[in-house]
């Protein structure tokens, strides 16, 4: 068994291909290799912002032969099929075998492929991979003809075992494969010679070079908490930029610097978000002040000044970035000072979407429907409206312009800076939330209003203009969006029924502002809203499988009245997929099951429908007396019950007619040759598939 060592050095790889760089790398190589016939037992694959490196261990040395046996066309057919089939094969007719067979005789031909070292194999695949390499952007260089992300200077192919190492022989556009590299560029640029993984990972270290990226992201953290620990702050935790930054060095070296006091009255997040977009910095919190006043900077070098000459240039670019930032906030607190009058007239010059209107027309359609469903929130109705009217403004803000992550939380700043209620800057911040499965969902009233007003006015608009997910294409995240509202109402427990509360107020404002009254008014609505209560319905299937409630269930429990109310529909569901998983749940779901299969055969086969006149003085045994009696405890428990919504009431009440249903199929014949009798006991099913469909269409259950 050999150890194989790949290493493809370049310039700069930027930080954000370097993850997916890794993974198509060992992919490509390993796939490749064991396609060929090779095995191995290990690989693992590295990256610094100027190599990347593959480790492959227990190789084998060569691949098996490979005999390989293919059937042709009869030895009677037409010339151009016996010489399609010899092309394919790479044979002459003379190297074909024939053998008789029922219809004469058939060609094979039998392909026999000798083993190959696997110095031969790497050389080929290695090749192909560099040549065919899937970076999402890459460049020439030179006269050559080969693309990669960045000039490529130097590859290390090395094949290794017990007997020493050897350079497999790979020319990639004149450069060829070799056993050595370079360490850091400023502390150890000589290029020194490798025997195999651990020795390069060794010397890499020695030479300035943490290989691995995961090493590189614990030093810089553990490196910076050390500092900010040691001045009495806390550096904010940042995952995202700590991976982008360990792509960046090859030997991180953490330094810590203040920011200047006149700029720390800008929100935090403006200077977290100018430090982490402009330089990469990370944000230090006094704890004692809560406020961001220093920063966490990672050099690529030790320097004989432990770094105080970089921290002088960075805080003087840091000190010209963040003027720029004081600057948009300044100017933006005086617009909105002033009742941000000037936002608002620049949002009717902005389009939202050329069939929908501008901006200014939606957030007129948005604090309408706000206003139509505050009450529903337990919001207040007109600060609903006007925090709608408002929460958009900050779109036309300097600070929004330059930073657009900052939407809606700057808007809550400029919201307080002009003297308006706390929760008109909460909706500000809070309506574009929840943007993902783990985003957080507003609880303030009027943020839950208008974020709500936010979302279906997007939906019903693109439904209006037929603008619907396709397939994997959704350009303008309306199944987010549809999440969204599910999230917000279930999350607040919202009772609102989104046809009639939520879709169709919003349909008419858009029809009105985009122009669009093509249909009738009546056709319209129906056929928008019952295809967009579909989309909601197909989103909270995914929700609720996510929550362990599978789909039969969930379609049980949209075939009932008010399957457009969400939070009545989510705890029917619940309480049916906690009553099915309990004991009598699937007993009694059979015993239902048996009785309206028996009662829509009868129904089928007389064309009458036995809905009504079930007497128990029909009754003939004692079990279908009894019967009787739990049906009329049992709708005496679940009536009041269902009016209370006390779904798993009712299904408790429901469990205990699991015996005395059991008990009758066991010793009652339906069908009987009276027909008084047959029809009494057929009436007597009904009762049962009246009182057991009440929670749920129990039909719809699997099983």
């Amino acid at each position: 068994m050999s150890d194989l060592l790949i290493e493809l050095f370049s310039e700069e790889i930027p930080a954000r291909m370097q993850a997916r760089a890794r993974e198509d790398l060992k992919s490509l190589i390993t796939n490749g290799l064991v396609e060929a016939g090779l095995t191995y037992a290990s690989a693992g694959a590295f990256s610094t912002p100027r190599r990347l490196v593959l480790s492959v261990e227990g190789l084998s040395a060569e691949s098996k032969p490979v005999r390989e046996e293919r059937k042709g066309p009869s030895a009677s057919a037409p010339p151009a099929a016996i010489e399609g089939f010899l092309r394919s094969t790479g044979l002459t007719l003379d190297q074909l075998e024939r053998r008789a067979d029922k219809k004469g005789e058939t060609l094979y031909a039998v392909i026999e492929k000798p083993g190959r070292a696997a110095a031969l194999i790497i050389a080929e695949v290695l090749e192909a991979t560099i040549r065919n390499f899937p970076w999402p952007k890459s460049m020439r260089w030179g006269a050559g003809a080969l693309r990669w992300v960045r000039p490529l200077h130097s590859i290390i192919c090395l094949l290794s075992d017990e007997a020493g190492a050897q350079v497999v022989p790979v020319a990639v556009d004149g450069i060829v494969a070799g056993n050595t590299t370079c360490g850091h560029r400023f502390l150890a640029p000589a290029r020194f010679a490798v025997t195999g993984f651990d020795d390069y990972a060794v010397k890499l270290k020695r030479a300035h070079v943490v290989l691995d990226s995961a090493e590189r992201e614990a030093a810089i953290w553990q490196g910076a908490q050390n500092l900010a620990f040691a001045a009495g702050w806390e550096v904010v935790e940042d995952k995202g930029l700590l991976t982008e930054v360990a792509g960046l060095v090859e030997w991180p070296v953490p330094l810590m610097g203040k920011i200047a006091e006149t700029f720390l009255a800008l929100p935090p997040e403006v200077l977290q978000t100018s430090m982490k977009e402009h330089q990469k910095f990370f944000s230090v919190r006094n704890p004692k002040t809560g406020r961001i006043e220093g920063f966490i900077t990672v050099a690529n070098t030790e320097t004989a000044d432990h770094g105080e000459t970089i921290l002088k240039g960075n805080q003087k670019v840091l000190s010209a970035r963040l003027s720029d930032a004081k600057f948009f906030w300044e100017n933006d607190l005086r617009v909105a000072k002033a009742g941000m009058v000037e936002w608002l007239d620049g949002l009717k010059a902005v389009t939202f979407h050329n069939k929908l209107g501008s901006q200014a027309d939606r957030i007129a359609r948005i604090a309408a429907l706000a206003r139509e469903i505050a009450p529903l929130v337990g919001a207040d109705a007109d600060i609903a409206e006007q925090a709608a009217k408002l929460a958009k403004a900050d779109l036309r803000s300097a600070m929004v312009g330059e930073f657009p992550e900052l939407q809606g939380l700057m808007g809550m700043y400029y919201a307080r800076a002009a003297g308006l209620p706390e929760a008109v800057a909460l909706a500000a911040r809070d309506h574009y939330s929840p943007l993902g499965p783990t985003d957080t969902v507003p609880s303030d009233p009027v943020s839950v209003a208008v974020a709500l007003a936010d979302k279906i006015d997007t939906l019903t608009g693109f439904w209006a203009i037929d603008e619907k997910p396709t397939g994997s294409k959704d350009p303008f995240a309306l199944r987010r969006a549809a999440l969204g509202v599910i999230r917000l109402v279930l999350g607040n427990g919202v009772r609102m029924t989104l046809a009639s509360q939520g879709v169709k107020p919003a349909i008419e404002p858009i029809i009105i502002s985009g122009k669009l009254s093509t249909w009738e008014p009546e056709q319209r609505d129906a056929t928008l809203i019952a295809d967009l209560l579909a989309f909601f319905h197909d989103r909270l299937k995914g929700f609720l499988k996510d929550k362990g409630i599978r789909h039969d269930v969930i379609d049980a429990c949209l075939a009932m009245p008010g399957n457009d109310d969400l939070t009545l529909l989510v705890k029917r569901a619940e309480a049916l997929a906690a009553f099915l998983k309990t004991e009598d749940g699937p007993n009694l779901l059979q015993g239902f099951k048996r009785a309206n299969t028996i009662l829509s055969q009868a129904e089928a086969k007389d064309g009458v429908e036995y809905s009504y006149g079930a007497d128990p003085k029909f009754a003939e045994t004692d079990e279908e007396r009894a019967l009787f009696t739990a049906l009329d405890t049992a709708e005496a428990a679940i009536t009041p019950a269902m009016r209370a919504e006390d779904f798993a009431a009712a299904m408790a009440a429901m469990a205990k007619l699991r015996a005395p249903i059991d008990a009758f199929f066991t010793a009652v014949q339906v069908n009987s040759d009276n027909p008084i009798i047959r029809r009494n006991r057929l009436n007597l099913l009904h009762r049962i598939r009246a009182i057991c469909s009440g929670v749920a269409d129990l039909t719809k259950i699997d099983g």
